[in-house]
């Protein structure tokens, strides 16, 4: 049976809602991203094969689940025990976790806290190991010690208006459909399920407790360094931080897959300020060096490897950062091996 249900699970910590297909099989966890919801994951939970339990959970504050606040200074802990109690909640011992963008970062937080609970890891795009924003160099080197250029303050101010006031239209560039369709996938595709897609960003909570959280003044360019609150400062380098992955034990193989055009996770990222300021999109830049997202990503993984762990590298051509929507079979092939392995 390939139907897709939707139910909400009460655990220690809050109630979750998840969407999934059957109770039997190794599970299989679903982490969406930043601005999103488990819609994302929908028409990748049917692909699976029977001998899996494939499920997918909203994050507080984003689709069903309740709009907890997010204490940033944890880092994206509070996403991650979050998690782990759900998995309590469903009597789930251990599972295979796949990750997307900010879900990727709550994954391996995961890891670090439980590794004898993964079977597998899947990073989709994943957030750096040093969060996003504020860092350069391959060891996340912070550009100021206050984590200047991260956090809350980098969120577009009419981006966060149209969500909260539910806009669907595409009559400016920041809309949220203008950057489901510009951004989260590679022009000139369009999803399938573009509009499912749209209601899912729309269900993100904003406020100085969700999305994009608070900010702090700072004489740092640009001006602002992270609060300690919301979605955008448990991203903050000086929050989030998980470059010891080398360290636990045991080692479940890992998978990271990307699109090659991705614009949100890159070495060039469109959402990173020190690359907006270098060419010229944010005003005063001092000469910070972008954010090398994908280097920093590679030299903890790496790190991984040479302490023993198994780790994939795949780089999808001519697609962006939902490469699994962009790219469901190469996706599919790739995620089915290492489940498998």
């Amino acid at each position: 049976m390939n139907t897709l249900r939707t139910r909400r699970v009460r655990t220690e910590r809050l109630t979750q809602q998840i969407t999934d297909l059957r109770d039997e099989g190794e599970a299989v966890v679903f982490v969406h991203g930043n601005v999103s919801s488990s819609v994302f994951w929908h028409t990748t939970l049917p692909t699976l094969p029977a001998a899996y339990r494939p499920l997918a959970v909203d994050l507080r504050g984003f689709g069903g689940t309740d709009p907890l606040p997010v204490d940033a200074t944890r880092g994206l802990r509070d996403y991650a025990d979050d998690l782990a109690a759900l998995l309590d909640a469903l009597g789930i011992e251990r599972a295979h976790l796949v990750g997307w963008s900010m879900g990727g970062g709550v994954v391996m937080q995961y890891l670090r806290d439980h590794p004898a609970a993964v079977r597998s890891l899947t990073l989709v795009s994943p957030v750096s190991p040093y969060g996003f924003g504020g860092t350069h160099g391959a060891d996340g080197t912070l550009n100021s010690p206050d984590g200047a250029g991260s956090g809350g303050g980098t969120a577009n101010p009419d981006f966060v208006r149209l969500l909260a006031e539910g806009d669907r239209g595409e009559d400016t560039p920041v809309s949220p459909r203008s950057v489901l369709a510009g951004c989260y996938v590679k022009p000139p595709l369009r999803p399938e399920h573009e509009d499912a897609y749209v209601e899912a960003m729309l269900s993100t909570r904003t406020g100085d407790a969700h999305y994009p959280g608070d900010s702090t003044p700072c004489e740092a360019w640009p001006g602002f360094a992270p609060g300690g609150r919301g979605v955008l400062n448990c991203l903050a380098p000086t929050h989030f931080r998980v470059d010891d992955l080398h360290l636990v034990d045991p080692k479940p193989p890992v998978l990271w897959i990307r699109g090659e055009d991705d614009v949100i996770v890159s070495d060039t990222s469109l959402f990173d300020l020190a690359h907006l300021g270098a060419i010229g999109a944010v005003p005063g830049w001092p000469g910070t060096p972008a954010q090398p997202m994908l280097a920093q990503t590679r030299h903890v993984l790496d790190r991984y490897a040479a302490a023993g762990g198994t780790v994939r590298e795949v780089a999808v051509a001519d697609a962006g950062h939902a490469v699994h929507i962009e790219r469901p079979e190469e996706f599919g092939k790739a995620l089915i091996e290492v489940l498998s392995a």
